[in-house]
């Protein structure tokens, strides 16, 4: 069983087909038989995983198994605790109300690279970041909740899925690092699990 943590750049396509346009996963994993475990949207940023495993594919991807996944949002404004409480207790997006998240205000993170390009920089508006956790997963399902409440999502991370964190990884963009699956669940050192993380320069 294999299991991949790819830092997915902002722009690439969660695919391994080719694209007309844009970069594909194929364009800097080279590992033959894994397919991406869920997905991100072409203009989301972070944490993928890849699996050779069937089974744990669907274990990760699909909502139903619940499996916590992390994102910073960059989001237009800066949102009140009545915004947070929506966000915390479940928003009705229309076509579903979603679970409970886990949210809390932080500062932008030392270790987070630059995005190229850059957010449109707008002196007025400021932003802020908040970082949610939440067990489903669905389409633009936190840029729909923060929109929903008043705070656009102006760029999102995914930092985390279960155990597997991007920072604790160090990886970056396109960058990626063969995992032990048992991060997914159990509390472990990254140190003692991880592998040699393999570069790839796309410039």
């Amino acid at each position: 069983m294999t299991l991949i943590a790819l830092n997915k750049p902002f722009q690439m396509m969660s695919q391994f087909s080719a694209h007309p346009s844009r970069a594909t996963l194929a364009d800097c994993v080279d590992v033959p038989g894994v397919y991406p475990a869920g997905r991100l949207d072409a203009d989301s940023e972070g944490l993928l995983l890849l699996t050779d495993d069937g089974a744990l594919q669907t274990r990760i991807a699909d909502p139903k198994h619940k499996l916590a996944k992390t994102y910073l949002a960059q989001v237009e404004g800066v949102p009140d605790e009545a915004a947070l409480g929506q966000l915390r207790a479940g928003v009705d997006l229309g076509d579903f109300k979603t679970l409970p998240a886990a949210v809390r205000l932080v500062g932008e993170p030392a270790w987070l690279w630059h995005r190229d390009p850059p957010i449109r920089y707008r002196a007025a508006i400021p932003t802020t970041w908040v970082e949610l956790q939440i067990r489903e997963g669905k389409n633009r399902q936190v840029r729909r909740m923060t929109a929903a409440v008043g705070y656009p999502t102006l760029r999102l991370i995914r930092v985390a899925i279960g155990g597997i964190s991007l920072p604790e990884l160090g990886l970056l963009p396109g960058q990626w690092g063969e995992v032990d699956v048992r991060m997914l669940g159990l509390s472990q050192k990254t140190s003692d699990v991880r592998s040699a993380i393999h570069v790839r320069n796309r410039q």
